[in-house]
């Protein structure tokens, strides 16, 4: 137990020594996306390797130094998902990819023996070879604030945050600083909100910090319910320490002495690690009563979400984690003035907080020198869907679209052609190539009729049919209403049976129309923010990409070819021998004709199966 700021200045240097005392160290992907490719295994055949081999290993950090040690760390997400499962070797920052069990062995005797880098495991792009990870693309034109210590450390290791610097904000906020000083700091960085409208952060806290209250809450947004988003999960898993301690900040400076984590039921490891770093901070004295001998004191709460993605709204999160449905409710009065349990609140995402930290250590200005001026910082994105290389990524605010997609994201999958990128999940919008010049900021954005949100990215190729798209988007927020609104419950409902008319070849003239003027009726009317943005996608679709509806409407065809209500399958009659093979393989006996003449296809009674494009032999029916 930590009793006062000399303690903690010793203990933190103890466990820097110890760090040092690492000569070299093994850090495997402990992300969600490596497990499910097997980096447990790989990790504990590693153990037992370097245990057969008599190899000093350190898998939990000493705080006392033994020697020279070989560190085996399991990290957090390192970012480069499609490359997983990943391990990073140091200090020569190599990264070994798509590693197997059968590697292991190799790993031990090879690199961490014989100092040797297997190039075989390396990246390889366009015939290069990139032995270090800061040089591999997907990584060097990132600039990694937030994620700086994702796959770099133990994610399960207060004694290894302590070692690289952790908790010195804290402690220079909780010893050197007052509540107004913290605020001001907040409110001079510029840092705005990550998870959705990017409201300033520091404005918050001062209001809360205003009201006359003796009890104030700090709550923590980890639910994260964008389809493809998963940056608030990666911290959570990779660098639980650092969100706390950024809500630790809050707490102090706003007043506050109890703190809330709400996080899906869906995050068992972000769970788990928030819980062990809770646990760990409280046994050091760092949560708890009389913090560090000041007289703070600050305890912090976990609560799971059952996955409603309504419960990402504050007055609907505050709601469940009080034990009531979760619901939105009328404002105001706004969360800032009754929010949980109807106190002041100051309720923040995830990466939100995970910033607190270094801007208090490092100060508003080095932050403001990140971005652009209205904009300041990084922002962490979830890049998913037809593009080379999937994953987590963080870039200044202000980076292109363009930049992302084709500079860290590698470009398009395939043979494929950028068509459009959806941006803040079903709360965002689409765009275009004429955006990829346009700089990933809150009001950027805001003006081409898109949002950040919480930072899903999805890329879309030429393949993909943009009123599916919407269908999607609008079937999620539809199914995800609370139902508490008419407009958001009912008019999403409407919406989206006018989509799925569409993309099944039965929409009629004046859909377009009609889905417009319901969009106008739900923003405008819809209780709550996820309401009011639900038409977003359909909207933004629309303005875009207006000649697939209308192909789609009026043609009975969809021009990416992928609605399959709207595909039509033929027989080239060139082609076609007559072996009566289709005919037989047909469900519905949708083909008719004579032996040895061509067949052909009633499209009335066809279901598109493609039974008959399999069972040819001849190669003479088609999908078209």
């Amino acid at each position: 137990m930590l009793k006062n700021r000399e303690d903690l200045k010793n203990l933190r240097s103890l466990c820097k020594e110890a760090l040092k005392a690492e000569k070299k160290k093994i850090l495997v992907c402990a992300g969600t996306g490596c497990i499910s490719s097997g980096s447990l295994e790989i990790y504990d055949r590693l153990v037992e390797l370097m245990n057969e081999r008599n190899i000093p290993c350190s898998v939990e950090l000493q705080e006392e130094p033994h020697g020279n040690t070989v560190g085996l760390k399991r990290s957090g997400c390192h970012g480069f998902c499609e490359m997983g499962p990943l391990v990073r070797v140091e200090p020569e920052g190599w990264l070994y990819t798509k590693v197997k069990l059968p590697d292991c062995e190799e790993i031990i005797d090879r690199t961490i023996i014989s100092g040797e880098h297997i190039e075989r495991l390396a990246y390889k792009k366009d015939g290069i070879i990139y032995k270090k990870q800061d040089e591999i693309p997907f990584y060097h034109k990132q600039t990694r604030v937030v994620l700086e210590h994702c796959g770099h450390i133990d994610a399960t290791s207060i004694k290894e945050y302590l070692a690289i610097g952790g908790y010195s904000a804290f402690e220079k906020a909780l010893f050197d600083m007052d509540g107004d000083e913290i605020i001001n700091e907040i409110i001079e960085s510029g840092l705005r909100g990550r998870g959705g409208g990017g409201f300033p952060a520091g404005r918050k806290w001062s209001q809360v910090k205003k009201q006359n209250e003796k009890e104030k809450y700090i709550v923590c947004n980890g639910d994260e319910g964008d389809p493809g988003a998963f940056m608030d999960r990666s911290i959570m898993e990779g660098d639980p320490h650092r969100m706390l301690e950024g809500m630790m900040i809050a707490g102090l400076a706003c007043g506050a002495s109890q703190g809330y984590i709400y996080v899906r039921a869906e995050y068992p490891m972000a769970v788990d690690r928030l819980e062990k770093a809770i646990e760990q901070a409280t046994e050091y004295g760092l949560l708890g009563d009389n913090i560090l001998g000041t007289g703070f004191n600050f305890h912090l709460h976990i609560n799971c979400g059952a996955g409603a993605f309504v419960c990402g709204e504050g007055s609907a999160l505050t709601a469940s984690i009080e034990g009531n449905r979760g619901m939105p409710r009328v404002k105001p009065p706004r969360t800032v003035e009754q929010g949980l349990f109807g106190k002041p609140t100051v309720l923040n995402n995830v990466e939100t907080f995970a910033n607190v930290p270094l801007i208090i250590g490092k100060g508003a200005q080095w932050f403001k020198s990140i971005g652009p001026e209205t904009s300041p910082g990084t922002k962490a994105f979830a890049l998913t869907g037809n593009i080379q290389n999937t994953g987590l990524i963080e870039v200044p605010m202000g980076t292109t679209i363009g930049e992302v997609i084709f500079e860290v994201g590698g470009g398009m999958r395939g043979d494929g052609e950028f068509k459009a990128v959806q941006i803040g999940g079903p709360s965002g919008g689409c765009l275009t190539k004429e955006h990829l010049d346009l700089p990933l900021d809150f009001d950027s954005l805001k003006k081409a009729g898109a949002m950040i949100g919480s930072g899903g990215l999805v890329v879309m190729d030429d393949k993909t049919c943009m009123v599916e798209v919407a269908r999607f988007f609008m079937k999620f927020t539809q199914n995800e209403s609370c139902g508490k609104c008419v407009p958001c419950r009912e008019g999403t409902k409407r919406m989206l049976a006018i989509l799925e008319n569409i993309v099944e070849g039965k929409g009629k003239d004046g859909d377009i129309e009609l889905l417009l003027e319901l969009a106008d009726t739900v923003s405008a009317t819809a209780l709550c923010g996820l309401g009011k943005t639900a038409p977003f996608p359909v909207v933004s679709t629309i303005r875009s990409f207006r000649e697939e509806y209308e192909a789609h409407i009026y043609e009975k065809r969809c021009p990416a070819g992928s609605c399959q209500k709207l595909k039509r399958i033929e027989i080239d009659t060139a082609l076609c021998k007559g072996c009566s093979k289709c005919s037989k393989a047909c469900p519905v006996s949708a083909i008719r004709g004579k032996v040895k003449e061509p067949f052909s296809i009633d499209q009335s009674k066809c279901i598109k199966c493609g039974a008959c494009v399999e069972s040819c032999p001849f190669h003479a029916i088609k999908e078209v």
